[in-house]
């Protein structure tokens, strides 16, 4: 059996999904599975995935995925889906075309793969839940040869992933981060001269895989190289310089202005304006600000780089105007020009333009762009002067407008300057400089200017041009809050001179460019560096990822990756938004986001964050191993403290320490530490200004400086929680391939009270549990050896193990002491600690078992600031049993369930107790019992409801929060209620009795686990409940599609058997097959039953018409359908027969759920024999077909059969439509079931043998059927004529007198069969009228063949509304549209008649010969254009207020294939559009039924599809319609637009 996992993912038209994270693992399927929205498009889709293992991955290399199909559908491409092994770790993208090309792009995604990391000698593969990261400033660690006793003490502490800055030589600022030669080791590593290589690390770094179990990652440093790089002074080409970037010139000049000015300060030199060199007060600052505002920055004229020299251009305008050129073009503005250079009053204007636009008698405006008369001008050197004025008044203007965008720029860099000035000196949390110096100036440059440089203002201005400005280079930095996507120092951006960017002044800003040709050195340059990390490293840290330009960091992962595929990328990202970092993690693949525990202001706050870095919920449901691929957040490194930040001690409390990093290890996600937070050192071990060196690992006691051991800080204490979090991700290691990661993946936090969080980590195969409670101190606490009050905690199971309890204490008799050469820390604080201990040898807690055994009370008695317990919880005994014995059941379904002992657990018997043997002998009608049952049905029966639907919605997503999971926490009826319900009925008890047997252990099981076991339970069962009932249908329903198949369900959702709904009995004389009898609980075999009466109430006028036409059985007469208007209200409702013993048993089609289900409501004629053809025969129940048809004509009376059946002798027979249908659906049964015609040989056992007899029995009047048919046909051609029995209020309160007079006829000289008055219905539409021409008077006899004639040769000329304007149409000037074919044909409302309605297709797939192929054609088009809707058709043309139904659709585009078929001949391609438009119009239909919690189609809708809250939202003629033209599809053999190939491996089970 294969049990690798399935993710399928939805594609869906024009839909963009780079910015979504979907997350994978190696060794799974992708599955690519179409939606509705695509389900007519020829969709072709490629992705850069590698197909095999050895193939290299190219970024922009894309294979084209092939279709398959997993039914045995020709016609449809519901069930098409591609597959992709997933063999290789990184991000890919996909991406589809719709139009049959490889590059129009309608719709595009990614996914990421995890990385397979190992370690060891025998590759133990670690998972990155499991992993423990500790950040190591490389600088720190001394010479290399003493690398290893440094390092080892991440190894001892219990993490398996270091984290090392870089390791190339640095800069002159030693900062971890400015990398002078990214090529070279940094030269502080030599041993005492002796040189050390890249080499040497790399023998370290496998040293540490092999033998420790450790893993090492670095940063990748793109953005920037350090000022002091030589390579960038030979290639200043690589650096943002002011040759390459002259748009920067400006913000270089305020950069020097700010730089001199704080020199000036300084020097003292602004005294006298009240700015001392000391920096101490807020007025200094405005001080600053107002000088720089008002003095320095006019005085240097800046304005003048932006605009021009209004005197050079009147100049130039002279001169042009004296040339007298001819000037081409007929320029619209004119508008300043930027010089390129950046020089000073270099901007310019087209000349051409100004000569065109102000060179005239009317004089132009650039300002308002509009040509102005010029006054009158009586010279030429007069006219050439108003022409200037003009011209300088709009150059005076431009400018104005430039300088003032500048002045807002510089005002924006003053704040900007300010604003760091206060956090360098005044700022409580920023450096606290006293006095401005040289070193320590108001404010770092942003500019690497090369010291010889340096000088006055002018001189400084004046290296911007020339040679010299390519080596002036501009910082790099990030800036808060702007967009990461575009680079900040390229044109378009005033980062630099708005003064936005946090500047790093010790690194020059890299430029790339858009690809490598533009900048081949600095990109192979990098791409070298890239490699020698990646074979180095088992992991990348990308530095300041969201400011790397992120075409480079691709092209230079991709690099990466060629060297070692499973490499692991982290990044730090600050993007503002969840959705941009997602876009970075799609197209670099990163695979972890770190995220910090410093963030947080509160214990809440952090447990907040615990909770959304990783895990399910605790009692989360059991998910199929094929399932869909669902959103996720990026996968989280959480840190307690990252080495960018300050220590918790200096920001915090020293009592924190311990319960922040024991919190942060319960996340179910990578976890990370910052070297020196286990030590407690109490300052930040910073990146640029830190020069110490860490202290070595001493395994040995009380070690002398410079090593360390487990006593010091919290050491030990963050070695256990190190090694819980490494237990807790997947049991820590997944050795080879084994695939059972029997991890704790599932956590839950609960917020004790402020300052105590408890989180649960849970293994849900073994179902136990790690509780850790933490007392944080976000404050220093006032007394910290005092206990608050702690709530009692219930912990569900029983506690096995305190697995730790720690304390933190502060003494008095040390006193910390900076160390001048190691870093160390405070020696002041200490644990008192217990591991590995039973609850009773607690000093924290006692706990006490509850009476039942199922959970444990904990009381937490000293639990000071600074403590952490944490406890291992096991399931009681009688638990652990109950989860046995479900899972075996479990196992029948397939799953692999395992045991405690990882035994799988898969029950392949097949004996009379296993599940499958049950329900192998189950029908179609005892599936209706188990699978869809409404309330009214189960009221009939005395019983209940079901719930697969609402799991299908609630299991995805875990929502465990659902009412129906809070009820089945709460108690066990629901699951007894299912169980007992199945056992009342005969053909469901021992189904009943399998899920009694589960239940019971179910009852055993901790509340919290209840609904994640009940959903596995109902959802195994539904699942092969299901497939049994497709195996029980048709081969176009068994190899049917998804659609296909859900539409079929509807065959056993509305066929079913209720007690107070029963059909009229058959005859005991009816050939076999029959019907079962029950009798107790017992088959029986068919006896005659008694004489079924009725007592007559009311009476009934039945008038023969005199002259009785006698029609012959020579051919079955088409005619159409006289369809009228009527707004049912209903909802779904079922067919079915009561429950009686003696009595034949059989299904009847029910029309709505859920109100009219059950009783006399339940079995309506018309809807039955609508549905009859799709839910029955489509779906191969021949049988109760035939069964449902002999019922209904054993009720015939007055040529009709019943609309309300009401058991056959409490019928009404006020509907002359069903009839029509029941005779249609006789023809179909004919025509498609094997010996068909044999039905009409049938016997019949007729209740009422004459229109007044009294109800007879069944077997005391048999008839044939094909005489009920003539007896149908030969009625209506008498004429037909009545009053209904018992009339009035009794059977319809609402019918006026007249409205209980029933007429049906046929008027002869037309052959048109006519009904009803104005005061009743009789359709479907309810449309009330009658015709005053029946003319229905004729002894002749007259043939089926003579009758089918004369309608032919009257239909066109009665019911087609032609195109245009013809001599002697009925009332034209009615007719409100043309080409379309009328409702009705003199209707006594004749304004109906032109009515545009749905029902003439009906006409037209039952009798298409009536039609002229060409009228056909254009009627439809009417039709779609007027009256179709997303679901259905408008039962008026809109102008009438009107519902939308769904049933008529499906003979809508059953008439539109059929007769594009006829068409195709003449009209080429009209057919394969045709199937393109009714695959389209059905995708609808497919999400509807797909989603609707139903799983069904609706009766009718509002305008435009909106739900209608008053029709039934199941309809089963709504279901059989649509089913109908599916099935005409499938047959239709030029309609074959996809050859999938049929494969069963790894299918999708359709969504419940």
């Amino acid at each position: 059996m294969a049990t690798c996992q399935v993710r399928f993912l939805t594609l869906n038209k024009g839909e963009n999904l780079e910015r979504t994270l979907y997350r994978l693992e190696k060794g799974w399927h992708l599955r690519f599975v179409l939606g509705p929205s695509l389900h007519a498009s020829t969709v072709r889709l490629f992705c850069n995935h590698p197909r095999e293992q050895d193939e290299p991955f190219e970024r922009t290399t894309y294979y084209e995925l092939q279709w398959k199909s997993s039914s045995g559908s020709k016609s449809d491409s519901h069930d098409v889906y591609s597959e992709i092994p997933i063999v290789l770790a990184g991000s890919f993208n996909y991406y589809f075309t719709v139009d049959n090309s490889r590059s129009n792009v309608n719709g595009q995604g990614y996914f990421l793969v995890d990385p397979t990391l190992s370690v060891g000698t025998g590759d133990e593969q670690l998972t990155l839940d499991c992993l423990q990261c500790q950040s190591v400033l490389a600088k720190c660690l001394g010479p290399f040869h003493e690398w290893e006793g440094r390092l080892y003490v991440a190894k001892a502490t219990g993490y398996n992933l270091i984290h090392l800055t870089p390791i190339q030589a640095l800069g002159t600022s030693n900062s971890s981060y400015s990398i002078k030669d990214q090529l070279q080791f940094n030269p502080i590593f030599n041993n005492h001269g002796a040189g050390c290589t890249f080499e040497d690390v790399d023998r370290l770094i496998q040293k540490m895989n092999r033998e420790w179990h450790v893993l090492c990652m670095t940063d990748l440093v793109y953005n920037h190289s350090a000022d002091n790089s030589p390579w960038l002074e030979e290639h200043p080409e690589c650096g943002f310089n002011l040759e390459n970037s002259p748009h920067l010139k400006t913000a270089y000049l305020l950069d020097r202005i700010f730089a001199n000015f704080s020199r000036e300060v300084a020097d003292g030199k602004w005294k006298h304006r009240g700015i001392p060199p000391e920096i101490a007060t807020e007025e200094t600052v405005k001080k600053i600000g107002e000088v720089l505002r008002t003095h320095v920055l006019p005085d240097q004229k800046m304005h003048e780089f932006y605009t021009v020299s209004v005197d050079d251009i009147i100049k130039r305008f002279k001169h042009g105007i004296e040339e007298n050129r001819p000037i081409p073009g007929n320029p619209s503005s004119v508008s300043i020009i930027q010089d390129p250079t950046f020089q000073r009053n270099a901007c310019r204007v087209d000349m051409d333009a100004v000569l065109k636009l102000y060179n005239t008698d009317s004089t132009y405006s650039a300002i308002i762009h509009l040509s102005l008369p010029r006054p009158g001008a009586t010279s030429r050197s007069q006219r050439i002067q108003v022409c200037c004025d003009m011209l300088r008044r709009d150059l005076e203007t431009m400018n104005s407008e430039k300088t003032n965008a500048l002045l807002d720029h510089l005002n924006e860099a003053v704040t900007n300057f300010l604003a760091n000035i206060r956090w360098r000196f005044l700022d409580p949390k920023g450096p606290k400089h006293k006095i401005v110096t040289k070193k320590d100036p108001l404010m770092h440059d942003y500019f690497i200017v090369p010291e010889k440089f340096l000088g006055s203002l002018a001189i400084e201005e004046g290296y911007m041009y020339g040679d010299s400005a390519k080596f002036i280079f501009a910082c790099n930095g990030w800036v808060m809050h702007d967009d990461p996507l575009k680079n900040f120092a390229e044109p378009g951006s005033n980062v630099y001179l708005r003064r936005e960017l946090v500047g790093w002044g010790d690194s020059a800003k890299l430029r790339y460019g858009k690809k490598p040709e533009d900048c081949p050195y600095l990109w192979q340059r990098m791409k070298d560096y890239t490699e020698m990390t990646a074979r180095m490293f088992h992991s990348v840290r990308l530095d300041n990822c969201h400011s790397t330009p992120i075409h480079v960091a691709e092209y230079m992962l991709d690099a990466a990756r060629k060297i070692r595929p499973d490499l692991y990328v982290v990044a730090e990202l600050f993007t503002g938004g969840e959705h941009l970092d997602n876009l970075f993690i799609n197209r670099l693949g990163i695979n972890s986001l770190i995220r910090e525990a410093m963030s947080p202001e509160t214990s809440r706050k952090l447990g907040a964050l615990i909770h959304r870095y990783g895990g399910q919920p605790v009692g989360a449901f059991v998910q199929p191993r094929i399932q869909p691929l669902m959103p996720t957040m990026a996968h989280a490194l959480f840190f307690d403290q990252t080495h960018d930040n300050p220590s918790p001690i200096k920001t915090l409390s020293a009592f924190t320490m311990l319960p922040n990093a024991a919190l942060v290890s319960m996340a179910c996600c990578a976890t990370g530490s910052n070297r020196g937070y286990d030590q407690m050192v109490p300052h930040h071990i910073h990146v640029v200004t830190e020069d110490r060196k860490y202290p070595s690992w001493a395994d040995w006691d009380f070690p002398d400086r410079p090593y360390i051991n487990q006593t010091f800080g919290i050491t030990r204490a963050k070695t256990l929680i190190n090694n819980l979090h490494f237990m807790l991700g997947a049991g820590g290691v997944k050795t080879g391939s084994a695939s059972d990661r029997r991890n704790f993946s599932q956590v839950y936090v609960d917020q004790i009270d402020e300052d105590t969080v408890s989180v649960t980590r849970h293994n849900p195969v073994t179902h136990e549990s790690i509780v850790l409670v933490a007392r944080t101190a976000f404050n220093e606490p006032e007394d910290p050896e005092k206990t608050a009050h702690v709530r009692p905690i219930t912990l569900e199971g029983v506690v096995e193990t305190i697995l730790f309890e720690i304390q933190t204490f502060h003494t008095d008799a040390y006193e910390y002491v900076k160390d001048a050469d190691f870093i160390n820390g405070l020696p002041d604080y200490y644990l008192k600690l217990q591991e590995n201990i039973p609850p009773s040898l607690s000093k924290m807690c006692t706990t006490k078992v509850q009476p039942d055994g199922m959970a444990t009370v904990v009381n937490l008695q000293t639990f000071t600031p600074g403590s952490v317990i944490a406890f291992k919880i096991a399931l009681p005994s009688k638990a652990q049993k109950a989860i046995l014995e479900i899972r075996r059941g479990l196992g029948q379904f397939g799953y692999l369930m395992r045991s405690y002992s990882g035994r799988t657990m898969f029950d392949e018997t097949f004996d009379t107790s296993n599940f499958r043997a049950i329900v192998s002998d189950l029908s179609l009608a005892d599936l209706n019992i188990a699978l869809f049952r409404n309330r009214s049905e189960e009221e009939a029966d005395g019983k209940g409801f079901g719930v697969s639907t609402v799991l299908s919605n609630v299991r995805p997503r875990n929502d465990l929060g659902h009412p129906l999971c809070n009820n089945l926490r709460d108690g066990d009826w629901l699951p007894a209620y299912i169980a007992k319900r199945l056992q009342v009925h005969e053909g469901t008890i021992h189904l009943g009795n399998w899920f009694e047997n589960l239940f019971k252990h179910l009852s055993q099981v901790p509340r919290y686990l209840i609904p994640s076991y009940f959903d596995a339970i109902i959802t195994g069962a539904y699942v092969i409940l299901r497939s049994h009932a497709y195996s029980l249908m048709s081969d176009f329903v068994a190899d049917g599609s998804t659609f296909v198949q859900a539409l079929a369900m509807g065959s056993v959702m509305f066929c079913g058997y209720v007690k107070d709904a029963e059909l009229p009995q058959l005859s005991p004389n009816l050939a076999p097959p029959k019907p079962p009898l029950k009798e107790g609980s017992k088959i029986a075999t068919p006896e005659k039953s008694g004489k079924v009466t009725a007592q007559k109430k009311g009476g009934e006028n039945s008038v023969q018409q005199k002259g009785q036409k006698k029609v012959s059985e020579e051919n079955q007469a088409c005619s159409t359908q006289q369809k009228e208007q009527k707004k049912e209200l209903e909802e779904k409702q079922t067919c079915s027969v009561e429950e009686k013993e003696q009595k034949k048993v059989f299904e009847e089609n029910q029309a709505w759920f859920p109100h009219f289900s059950s009783s006399y409501m339940r079995n309506w004629g018309r809807d039955t024999f609508i549905a009859l053809r799709g839910l029955l025969l489509l779906t191969g129940r021949y049988n109760e077909a035939r069964y449902v048809i002999l019922a209904y004509a054993g009720a015939m009376r007055h040529g009709l059969i019943p609309n309300l059946l009401n058991k056959g002798i409490g019928a009404r027979y006020n509907c002359r439509d069903a009839v029509w249908f029941w005779l249609q659906s006789i023809q179909d049964y004919c025509n498609m079931v094997p010996e068909g015609l044999a039905i009409l040989k049938d016997t019949v056992a007729r209740i009422y043998p004459t229109d007044d007899a009294e109800p007879q029995g069944p077997g005391e009047h048999d008839q044939p059927l094909v005489e009920v048919v003539q007896e149908a046909l030969q009625k209506h051609a008498a004429g037909i004529k009545f009053r209904e029995r018992r009339a009035g209020a009794a059977i319809d309160e609402h019918m006026t007198d007249k409205g209980f007079d029933m007429e049906v006829g046929v008027k002869w000289d037309l052959g048109f069969v006519y009904g009803g008055n104005e005061h009743n219905c009789g359709t479907w539409m309810d449309k009330m009228g009658s015709s005053n021409l029946a003319g229905n008077r004729n002894e002749e006899q007259v043939s089926f063949l003579d009758w089918y004639n004369l309608i032919k040769k009257n239909f066109e000329f009665c019911f087609w509304v032609n195109t245009e304007p013809v001599e002697g149409e009925q009332a034209p000037e009615l007719i409100a549209k043309r080409g379309i074919y009328k409702d009705t044909y003199f209707a006594t409302q004749f304004w109906t008649n032109t009515q545009l309605r749905p029902n003439f297709p009906i006409a037209m797939v039952v009798a298409p010969d009536l039609f002229n192929p060409d009228h056909a054609w254009t009627a439809l088009g009417m039709a779609q254009k007027i009256l179709l809707g997303p679901l259905g058709m408008k039962t008026l043309d809109p102008d009438d207020w009107s519902y939308e139904w769904v049933w008529p659709i499906g003979y809508f585009l059953r008439a539109k294939l059929l007769f594009a078929k006829k068409l195709e001949s003449s009209r080429p391609g009209i057919l394969k559009e045709t199937v393109l438009f009714i695959r389209t119009t059905l995708t609808r239909h497919y999400e509807e039924v797909m989603n609707s919690s139903w799983r069904s189609l609706p009766e009718l809708t509002n305008h435009n599809g909106e739900p209608n809250m008053f029709g039934c939202p199941a309809q089963a003629w709504s279901v059989s319609c649509v089913l109908d033209v599916l099935y005409d599809l499938e047959n239709l053999d030029n309609s074959v637009t996809i050859t999938p190939s049929k494969s069963t491996e790894n299918l999708v089970v359709a969504p419940l």
